[in-house]
């Protein structure tokens, strides 16, 4: 199984610190172009788009972001809203001097992407969602994630590799695809102090969002017809928590819209079929920055 050195080797991918509005904030990024920030899911790292950054790259100037309170990014102590997040991808592209950029988010990344670009329609050029939407789950979806809300709160109690191995194994179709390497990786990010309780109370926070309003605000139920920009959403046939049947009518609401439905894969499209999504992402978001 190759490593994320391999992935990375002779392509000139810079890990880099940015002041995002008074947050420091981690990315990865390569490439030059018209800005592609990469989201990750809830608890999430960058890493999540080893086999995506350079192949992204070739034609944009691909940033995987840690999302603020994830990863090597600072964590304030604030309730993480969609708000929350969004302000933060803002005054990132502040601080790297970027007017406008596409966003490609998976999972909540893609719930994120969806929520900047209905609140700042102005900075998204173009989204790529990936098994991420404003969508709630249905009544198995909500089953699957109350799943994942018990492996995350397992943190808590039996912080190990063997705990992280089986948070990860939920997000790909076959266990045997999540590298010891991505284990070591969110082992030693979690390891930071204070980071599990910090984790498990952020990612409790993202599933209640999908459950119910938090904040007193419902952000799962804003409509994406009113989403500005073009938009391509890419499912699975195996998807977690979010069945295509869950978000049909989120993603029939999108004006703009291109969909493509993946085989073989469950929530981590990006890492289970890179070639596939990669493809569709270069060629979606190509065909804009081309107008």
């Amino acid at each position: 199984m190759s490593t994320i050195w391999q992935h990375f080797a002779g392509a000139g991918v810079k890990e880099s610190f940015v002041n995002a509005g008074g947050t420091r904030t981690r990315i990865l990024e390569a490439g030059s172009g018209t800005p592609l920030l990469l989201l990750h899911g809830t608890g999430g790292h960058c890493e999540t788009y080893t086999k995506n950054l350079v192949p992204l790259s070739t034609k944009f100037r691909t940033i995987a972001v840690d999302m603020i309170g994830h990863g090597y990014t600072d964590r304030p102590a604030i309730t993480y809203t969609m708000d929350a997040f969004a302000d933060h991808l803002i005054a990132l592209l502040d601080a790297i001097g970027a007017p406008q950029a596409y966003i490609s988010g998976e999972s909540l990344g893609g719930g994120v992407a969806c929520w900047t670009a209905l609140k700042y329609p102005d900075r998204v050029k173009g989204l790529a969602l990936n098994t991420g939407i404003l969508a709630r789950p249905d009544a198995p979806g909500i089953k699957q994630l109350d799943d994942l809300e018990a492996r995350t709160r397992r943190l808590a109690t039996e912080f190990s590799r063997e705990t992280i191995r089986r948070r990860l194994e939920w997000l790909v179709l076959d266990p045997k695809i999540m590298s010891d390497e991505m284990v070591d990786i969110r082992f030693k990010i979690y390891s930071q102090p204070g980071m599990v309780e910090h984790m498990i109370n952020l990612m409790c926070t993202v599933f209640e969002m999908n459950r119910a309003s938090v904040g007193n605000i419902d952000y799962y139920a804003h409509s994406l017809s009113a989403l500005k920009c073009p938009t391509m959403v890419i499912w699975t046939d195996h998807n977690p928590g979010k069945s295509f049947e869950a978000v049909r009518a989120a993603i029939d609401a999108i004006p703009n819209r291109e969909f493509h439905m993946l085989s073989g894969a469950a929530h981590w499209s990006q890492w289970e079929k890179p070639e596939e999504v990669n493809a569709l992402m270069l060629d979606f978001l190509g065909r804009i920055d081309a107008k």
